[in-house]
């Protein structure tokens, strides 16, 4: 991975995005907008995990924040689930680290954009093959620490980054504990990069099943999922064409433009 700084973090009244970690606020403007840009955005974020996930296969997503993913889920047995207790929630106050769930129970666990929240991702990754059957699949979408990205966190200091951890050190927090908002956008490079230390690390507890690098620019002009910021609005038609280019810069260039990967584990 090509890096700008190996290691960034911001105070909280730096960050420049407006309505920061505000998942009510989020909800209310994404569900009276007009603006078609965040809804293209998600469209593209979540729906290819249907591919996955059987119409009556059970499920959860961690780290829900505002919910949306359930208005692109098929599945019948979908649950939300968060650390906080908003009333969009089906199961409240449940931490990734430690769901409560019991073992073997879900044939698919959703998460999107958390794991570079999590203070503690390898016990993260140990607690969902718990609650997971064998065979059960982990839906990830998660950030992309390109050169774009990196000039994107610099410039609205918005949580940060930190190439220098070690990722597999379980006694020593990834993120700050006391907020589950702050984050470490290189955290999922430090897992998923190399597939040999992957394998090394985590392979006795799951398989990888599928991998897509995805999203530059129709992410930058969506308007940000729950923090906020400014956008210019499109049709459907410009954002097409968005995805388009977005398409040619991450086919050539994905360390520079590349901003978002999916990967889907399967347990072992």
């Amino acid at each position: 991975m090509l890096k700008i700084l190996k290691k960034v973090q911001f105070p909280k009244e730096a960050n420049r995005m407006k309505s920061i970690a505000n998942t009510k606020i989020a909800r209310e403007l994404y569900y009276s907008s007009k603006s078609k840009n965040l809804k293209y955005l998600l469209e593209k974020r979540y729906l290819w995990m249907n591919n996955f996930i059987e119409q009556n296969a059970k499920g959860i997503e961690v780290g829900s924040g505002a919910g949306f993913t359930k208005d692109f889920i098929k599945s019948k047995n979908f649950k939300l689930t968060d650390l906080g207790n908003d009333s969009h929630l089906d199961h409240k106050n449940i931490d990734a680290q430690n769901t409560g769930f019991e073992n073997d129970s879900l044939d698919f666990v959703i998460a999107s954009n958390m794991i570079h929240h999590i203070p503690y991702p390898i016990k993260f990754f140990k607690e969902i093959n718990r609650i997971l059957k064998r065979g059960g699949k982990l839906i990830i979408f998660e950030s992309y620490c390109s050169i774009f990205f990196q000039l994107a966190t610099l410039i609205m200091k918005h949580e940060g980054f930190d190439f220098t951890l070690d990722v597999w050190d379980e006694t020593n927090p990834k993120s700050d504990e006391e907020n589950a908002w702050h984050g470490n956008i290189a955290v999922p490079h430090l897992i998923f990069d190399d597939n040999e230390i992957f394998e090394e690390n985590l392979g006795h507890l799951f398989k990888i099943e599928y991998e897509k690098l995805t999203e530059c620019l129709i992410f930058l002009n969506s308007g940000g999922v729950t923090s906020k910021a400014a956008c210019i609005p499109m049709n459907t038609f410009f954002l097409n064409i968005l995805h388009k280019i977005d398409k040619i810069l991450i086919k050539c260039l994905p360390k520079i433009f590349c901003m978002g990967r999916r990967i889907v584990l399967i347990k072992k």
